[in-house]
């Protein structure tokens, strides 16, 4: 969860659910940590803590957890670079995507030596010697461009199909596997927020 201010409630984090509508207005109010300003400005608290938190405000009340054990939080600053600068990095993104992609596809065929395999395909159907620019080159080309873009799902803002595309999946995948080593970590370490442990900064729930 990414939160924009230092003083970190239960509303910020989590959702409330409760046949007594006025318990859940009351139990996002509470304050579960609260961020300094410097030092690291991400943490693990566990569900534990958050239960704890609850009860010890409310001990009448039975909480069941129907999510994760542990919730990751970050403190974002919402100040953003100009325009300008989202501009360049698109841009400088774009370029070395498509000198990369470019280079890999021209390595490709340097290595197989595609010209060569075209010219004997050319010839042996055709009994012409091939000048480097035939049917053959015209279609391959042609078929690169729709592969990349059948692959990847999508063509600007236009989705082929309803599917993630695999780039999506594979940002998924890495936001997972960065997730859990941040759980991991802080659970190796001890850093993390488990009952019993102070607030962040030293101090406690309020």
């Amino acid at each position: 969860m990414e939160v924009t201010k230092r003083d970190v409630t239960l509303g910020d984090i989590l959702s409330v659910e409760c046949a007594d509508k006025t318990v859940p207005p009351k139990v996002k109010a509470l304050k579960i940590m609260k961020i300094p300003k410097s030092g690291r400005q991400r943490y693990v608290v566990s569900i534990l803590r958050i239960i704890s938190c609850i009860h010890e405000n409310y001990p009448e009340l039975e909480v069941q957890n129907l999510g994760e054990t542990d919730i990751i939080i970050t403190c974002e600053d919402q100040k953003t670079p100009g325009i300008i600068w989202h501009t360049l990095k698109a841009v400088f993104v774009a370029a070395v995507t498509f000198f990369g992609a470019s280079f890999s596809i021209m390595a490709f065929n340097n290595d197989v030596d595609v010209t060569k395999l075209f010219g004997q395909i050319y010839e042996l159907v055709t009994g012409q010697q091939s000048d480097g620019f035939t049917i053959l080159e015209i279609t391959y080309s042609i078929g690169i461009t729709a592969g990349i873009l059948i692959f990847f799902n999508h063509f600007g803002k236009k989705r082929f199909t309803v599917d993630p595309t695999p780039m999506e999946i594979q940002m998924r995948v890495y936001e997972n596997d960065i997730q859990t080593t941040l759980i991991e970590d802080s659970a190796r370490k001890g850093d993390e927020l488990d009952v019993g442990s102070s607030g962040a900064s030293g101090t406690d729930r309020a």
